[in-house]
């Protein structure tokens, strides 16, 4: 973070290209569309750029503004409601300028390591000191400047896949359509391998998919990922010693899964009709399916797919259980758990966003936790091991 003789820097160099000043406090597009430039740095100074909320943009002078609590969350919250992808790191905070001047906030934007990052489907950049929307020369630069070395291994090269591998239609038809701007669409005149490289999903260098590619549109991602699937076992008992009662396998492409799940989750959740008085009744439910969906899909995005493991989901009498492949990543630990996330894999996570499977980012776990209370089931259980993550549900006797 910058102290005040570095704002005050900031705020006097008008035609910087990594300060953008506003009087604003709640045009929630130009703040976004200010974030999503910085955090694809087209200049390449891999230095933070700087939101000045409470500055002239033309005269650089602050406006006097009081910087509340309300509007700092709100400006935190542009890194996490879903709306630029890939999720920007980002940082908001107040520098007091003193008691007859004022305030300002401050967003400070990392420059992406995934870059093109769009704001709703289109990818801004700043040219100098002014905003714009990238060309198709300047995505494929913004592509072509991630580095293997610093990718996630969502986002590196598979090894002797190819194009011929990807069902393209599952990129063109059901895709592309909900994560790039229509307009965008209509203007592109990119190769397919081009198209698919602005989002993540190809290495052009290469020549070949990304594994997130692999994940969402091969034919057979098990011929490259051979754990890329979910395993349910239904025990007869409270532990494995039990008989087994059923199991299921689920696999295929990322979109057919997540569907596949969310019907599962469904299905494993009993309802009954429970008489609330004489001339009303209710229903009840053994495990709301909300939080199940909630955290088989929080098992999804955080699989640690290079394991060589599948996520199990272990059903018993009175429990779920979801293990899945890979511990606690980055900056998150079982003493800052669930407040702290860092995304294993930043495209997958992005790909479950805009295919509709997680409405924002860091709200998973608190929204199963709340479904579970509502339903009067016991708060959800997690188990932090050294090569796994677990979740424990218990149910609730109907």
């Amino acid at each position: 973070m910058i102290d005040q003789k570095k704002l005050l820097e900031l705020m006097a160099d008008l035609e910087s290209p990594s300060v953008e000043r506003t009087i604003s406090v709640n045009d929630t597009t130009k703040f976004s569309e200010a974030v999503c430039a910085f955090a694809n740095d087209l200049a390449g100074l891999r230095q933070p750029g700087f939101l000045l909320i409470g500055v002239d943009d033309k005269t650089g002078k602050p406006s006097g503004l009081t910087v509340t609590d309300q509007l700092l969350q709100n400006l935190s919250g542009l890194g996490t409601d879903g709306n630029i992808l890939p999720a920007p790191a980002l940082v908001a905070y107040r520098i007091p300028l003193g008691a007859e001047v004022g305030e300002v906030a401050v967003v400070e934007v990392q420059p992406s390591d995934l870059p093109p990052v769009r704001y709703k489907g289109v990818v801004r950049i700043r040219r100098g000191p002014r905003k714009g929307i990238a060309n198709e020369s300047e995505e494929r630069l913004l592509a072509e400047r991630r580095t293997v070395a610093n990718l996630t291994f969502d986002a590196q090269p598979c090894p002797g896949a190819s194009l011929n591998d990807l069902v393209l239609d599952l990129f063109v038809v059901n895709y592309r359509p909900m994560a790039v701007d229509p307009d965008v669409i209509a203007e592109n005149h990119r190769s397919i391998e081009n198209q698919l490289a602005s989002l993540r999903f190809f290495d052009l260098k290469r020549g070949v998919p990304t594994y997130a590619g692999i994940i969402l549109f091969a034919r057979d991602a098990r011929e490259w990922l051979p754990d890329n699937f979910i395993q349910y076992v239904r025990y007869d008992g409270i532990d494995m010693s039990g008989d087994v009662l059923a199991e299921r396998r689920i696999s295929g492409d990322l979109l057919s899964m997540l569907r596949e799940l969310k019907d599962f989750a469904n299905s494993l959740t009993i309802v009954r009709v429970a008489a609330v008085h004489a001339m009303q009744e209710s229903t009840v439910t053994n495990y709301p399916a909300p939080a199940l969906r909630e955290l088989l899909f929080n098992a999804v995005m955080h699989h640690s797919f290079d394991a060589p493991s599948f996520i199990r989901i272990l059903h018993f009498d009175d429990r779920i259980e979801i293990q899945n492949p890979g511990p606690l990543h980055g900056f998150a630990n079982p003493n800052n758990f669930p407040n702290q996330t860092s995304y294993r894999n930043p495209v997958i996570s992005e790909a479950m966003k805009v295919l509709g499977f997680v409405n924002r980012y860091g709200r998973g776990i608190e929204r199963a936790q709340m479904a579970l209370m509502r339903n009067g089931n016991p708060p959800a259980e997690f188990i932090f091991g050294d090569t796994f993550f677990g979740v424990i549900i218990r149910g609730k006797r109907i």
